[in-house]
C-alpha cells in the first residue's frame, strides 16, 4: 500500500466513524478513479434507511455498474474501512470494479466486535436440476 491508498484508507475509515456518529453501524467506503479522483463516497446506512443491503460497498457497486463504463470500472478502485462481506463482494464483482482496499478483514471484524454477526441460515440443495437448468440455458444461448 502506497501513501495515496493509505489517504483513501483512512478516509473510509472517517466515513465509518460519521456512520457510527449518525446512529448506524461503523462502516465506510469511497469509490477512486483512474486518475485517483474521488468519485462517489458512502457510508452505512442499514438502521437509518431499514435497508439491509445499505452497506456502503453495496451502494458504490450498485452505482458503478449503472453510471461507469466497464473500461472506467475496470480502472476503479474501492477502498473500504472493513472487508467486504458476501453480499457486497458479490456486487463489486459484478460491478467490474478493478481493485478493492480494505483496512479490517472480516477476522479481525469478528474479534473486535465479539463475533455477534448474524446466525448461518440452513440451505438446501441442489433440486430439480433439469428444470432448473433450462431456463437459464437458454438464457445464455440467447445471447
Amino acid at each position: 500500500m502506497n501513501s495515496i491508498d493509505e489517504s483513501h484508507l483512512r478516509r473510509a475509515i472517517e466515513l465509518a466513524r460519521l456512520a457510527r456518529n449518525s446512529g448506524d453501524a461503523p462502516f465506510g467506503s469511497l469509490l477512486v478513479d483512474q486518475s485517483g479522483a474521488v468519485v462517489m463516497e458512502a457510508h452505512n446506512t442499514v438502521l437509518s434507511e431499514g435497508d439491509i443491503s445499505a452497506h456502503p460497498e453495496f451502494k458504490i457497486a450498485c452505482w458503478v455498474a449503472r453510471q461507469m463504463s466497464a473500461d472506467a470500472a475496470a480502472k476503479a478502485t474501492l477502498f473500504t474501512s472493513c472487508q467486504p462481506c458476501e453480499m457486497c463482494s458479490g456486487a463489486i464483482d459484478r460491478s467490474g470494479i478493478g481493485r478493492v482496499v480494505f483496512a479490517l478483514s472480516e477476522a479481525q471484524l469478528n474479534e473486535v466486535r465479539g463475533n455477534a454477526g448474524y446466525p448461518k441460515v440452513p440451505q438446501f440443495g441442489p433440486y430439480l436440476y433439469e428444470a432448473a437448468a433450462a431456463p437459464v440455458r437458454d438464457h445464455y444461448k440467447a445471447r
